[in-house]
């Protein structure tokens, strides 16, 4: 158990503090940071696996139609997630980066009962509805929709329903998934060079250091989460996932100084209200 929570706490931690490296990379285009990002993650990943002697295992996973075809959409959905939150760190927009992340685990129960025919239990429905109450509240003191927050927020939560059709671990899926996105990343970064853009290999040392540091950014917590989740119990993980978009929330405020009035604090109220509920309905059942 205590191992678990170490594990869980050095996994959502490193989350929390992410948007710190992704600032670092700022003066990088997102796409590119993006490229970065999957193919040191295949090096690393890919060299996980044959060191575990899993490469024959995860070619396997890759072949079966059904299996492939579902890595392809939640190849797409990771993507999309990826590179809104690359992009949102860069555009100071990392408020809603955490609210979307706040959002998600109420939005994965919403996707429980459309698309897995779960049913929700009373306090769950309340806990819904009050999220909805915030979503709205911060549409009206902004005159738009957080979609920086919905859509990380509906990416990720579609992204772990399709995952959850597919056969294959944590660390062989993420390998496969950055895998099939690798020749579009090599294209654009290939693009990119040709153009005189490309920011890898340039006059700063420390950019391209951090940017191939991207595959440890990405697998390690990943890794250091899959150890937690096997020793945790399911409602220890559900509150420990709250931590990152907490950290993430107090960067934005506290360190990146985005504006936070009355306003946007009405809003932030209703969702932190559900979580608590949902939190307590959580640990309960």
């Amino acid at each position: 158990m205590k191992v678990g929570v170490a594990y869980g706490l050095a996994a959502y931690l490193w989350w929390g503090f992410i948007a710190l490296y992704f600032k670092a990379v700022a003066a990088v285009t997102p796409l590119e940071v993006l490229c970065h990002r999957v193919l040191w993650s295949v090096v690393l990943l890919l060299s996980l696996l044959a060191l575990r002697g899993r490469l024959k295992s995860a070619w396997h996973t890759l072949r079966q139609k059904r299996t492939f075809q579902l890595l392809l959409l939640s190849t797409a959905l990771i993507a999309i997630n990826w590179y809104t939150f690359i992009w949102a760190i860069g555009h100071e927009q990392v408020l809603q980066a955490s609210l979307g992340y706040f959002i998600n685990p109420l939005l994965n129960v919403l996707l429980g009962v459309v698309f897995l025919r779960e049913s929700l239990r009373p306090i769950q429905k309340i806990c819904v509805l009050l999220a909805a109450v915030g979503v709205l509240a911060l549409t009206l003191e902004q005159g738009k929709l957080p979609l920086v927050a919905l859509i990380l927020a509906l990416s990720f939560g579609f992204y772990g329903l399709v995952r959850k059709r597919v056969n294959a671990g944590p660390v062989e899926g993420l390998c496969l998934e950055t895998l099939l996105l690798s020749p579009l990343a090599i294209l654009w970064l290939v693009h990119l060079g040709a153009q005189g853009g490309l920011a890898f290999g340039g006059s700063s040392g420390t950019i391209d250091v951090l940017l191939a540091a991207g595959g440890l950014v990405t697998a390690l917590p990943l890794i250091w989460f899959t150890n937690a989740a096997r020793r945790l119990p399911y409602s220890t993980v559900g509150v420990l996932q709250y931590l990152a978009p907490s950290l993430q929330f107090l960067l934005a405020v506290a360190a990146f100084h985005e504006p936070f009035g009355h306003e946007k604090l009405l809003g932030f109220a209703f969702i932190w209200t559900a979580l608590g509920l949902f939190s307590y309905d959580l640990s309960r059942a």
